[in-house]
């Protein structure tokens, strides 16, 4: 009866953590689409020439998702990031955290534990 229990509690665990990841995940597409207004000051590809703006390329996703998540609360404060992300949506910040992340960036960062999520 006990290994039913563990089996089914590992399984629910899983399942939740599969259904987390899902959601997460933003288009790296779709962020493509739409950094037009980042390279402005980020550059193209993320990779800022200007050391005043900071480099997006190769940066972990959930790191930059998050940080645009505060810019747009305002738990972080840019007068120029603030008034960048206000009409972004969720999904918006998602799409573009997946497309700077996955571009190849000239900062070395180190593989998350869990995968980036």
């Amino acid at each position: 009866m006990q290994r039913i229990s563990v089996f089914f509690a590992t399984a629910a665990l899983m399942m939740l953590a599969t259904l987390s990841t899902a959601h997460a995940a933003g288009d790296p597409e779709a962020g493509r689409e739409k950094s037009q207004t980042c390279a402005a000051c980020h550059g193209e590809k993320g990779n800022s020439q200007n050391a005043m703006y900071p480099k997006l390329a190769g940066q972990h996703p959930s790191y930059l998702y998050v940080t645009l998540k505060q810019y747009k609360s305002g738990e972080r404060d840019n007068a120029i990031m603030s008034g960048q992300v206000t009409q972004l949506s969720d999904q918006d910040m998602r799409d573009l955290a997946a497309y700077y992340g996955s571009l190849e960036g000239d900062l070395y960062t180190l593989p998350l534990r869990d995968g980036g999520q």
